[in-house]
């Protein structure tokens, strides 16, 4: 899938107690999520009923949603115990989409915690190919902890994300490398980044201006316990540049190879291919 474009797929959603076939219209015109921007959301992934790190999606779901001001009624084992109910809804080979969303109706710029509301949506919708992507120096920013609520995975960071994807595409290119307050790498648009360079794994520490994404901390402590070497620091464009690998994690693609960085073309690597093989063994024995 090229970044912008929609997942697809049948889908089904929990709202309200029960399941339904189709996506049901949920919010109105004046709730605080649809014009003061309160929802939180988070994903997982299902590949052939195979779960990885689903109690983990489901928790930071629930934390976004108190950083926002809000009161979630569920807890995480409520939210992974329903995402199994509505995996098993679908055919046992299947790739799905786990989305746990909160958002709050009530409240006048702040949020009433009392309205918070809980959708869960499970969303056919296939791997991307690891064929990589090719990403540029994007003009937009990640904000610092000061300026957004950045330890949330937070709906209203997102308009952020989608310029700074937009402007790479009319560049010719798939997504950006985003830069923090500081002007040193953040992540790219809309996933982690890793940088290699004499076999040691880079990648920029987390420093409130981006989320220590889920997939990423599984991916640090795959490689650590395989012996490969790991250093979370920070890292300037430059450093980039001077790269012998560059790769992504995050929940939608999981492991994918940056294959051209500005002009300069870059092939997948080993390092990239350990990262990516190990993964997915994790993510069968789940």
């Amino acid at each position: 899938m090229k970044y912008g474009q929609s997942r697809g797929g049948n889908v089904i959603s929990w709202v309200d107690g029960e399941w339904h076939d189709k996506e049901p219209a949920v919010a109105k015109a004046t709730d605080h999520a649809m014009w003061l921007g309160s929802a939180v959301f988070d994903g997982a992934r299902s590949m052939a009923g195979k779960v990885p790190d689903l109690e983990a999606h489901c928790a930071r779901a629930i934390r976004s949603a108190r950083i926002m001001g809000m009161a979630p009624d569920v807890t995480t084992e409520d939210i992974v115990e329903l995402s199994h109910e509505g995996i098993q809804q679908f055919p046992d080979d299947a790739q799905l989409y786990i989305c746990p969303l909160f958002y709050a109706s009530g409240g006048f710029v702040i949020p009433d915690p009392a309205s918070t509301h809980f959708v869960l949506t499970v969303e056919e919708s296939a791997l991307p190919a690891p064929t990589g992507f090719k990403a540029c120096l994007s003009p937009f920013r990640r904000p610092a902890a000061d300026m957004a609520p950045t330890g949330a995975k937070a709906a209203c960071l997102y308009p952020n994300v989608s310029r700074a994807v937009a402007d790479a595409n009319e560049r010719g290119f798939d997504t950006g490398v985003m830069l923090d307050p500081d002007g040193n790498v953040a992540e790219f648009s809309s996933a982690n980044l890793f940088m290699v360079k004499n076999g040691v794994v880079h990648t920029p520490v987390p420093n409130g201006t981006f989320l220590d994404g889920i997939t990423r901390q599984r991916v640090i402590q795959l490689l650590r316990d395989a012996g490969i070497e790991v250093v979370e620091r920070t890292i300037s464009y430059e450093d980039l540049l001077d790269a012998d690998e560059l790769f992504a994690t995050g929940n939608y693609s999981k492991v994918i190879p940056c294959t051209q960085l500005d002009d300069r073309p870059m092939r997948p690597g080993p390092v990239f291919q350990a990262a990516r093989d190990m993964y997915f063994s994790y993510a069968e024995a789940c």
